[in-house]
């Protein structure tokens, strides 16, 4: 998208603490307490990765999968470097477990 970049992200509702759990398949996979019942965990999912990524709300939003696990959402207004760089900070330093 010329305005911003589109993320997949696995999402991961009900879940006991809201993370970013690490990527998988080119998705990150996001964890949330909230369960996936009229969009709350959409919400959830997004409020998460606005603030992980140093986004305001506003500038995030879910373009696809609001049922599905898999979803893309956009990140208005940053390069894909910049995204690269804003999504690799805010993974926990584990994500390079290859063994599962």
């Amino acid at each position: 998208a010329a305005n911003g970049v589109i993320v997949g992200v696995v999402a991961q509702p009900g879940t006991r603490r809201n993370a970013i759990m690490g990527e998988r398949a080119g998705a990150l996979r996001v964890a949330v307490t909230a369960a996936p019942d009229k969009g709350k965990a959409n919400a959830a999912i997004l409020e998460l990765l606005a603030e992980a990524l140093g986004c305001r709300p506003s500038e995030i939003g879910l373009v696809s999968g609001e049922t599905a696990r898999r979803k893309r959402v956009l990140l208005v207004g940053l390069t894909i470097d910049e995204a690269a760089l804003r999504i690799a900070a805010a993974l926990p330093d584990h994500s390079d477990e290859s063994s599962r």
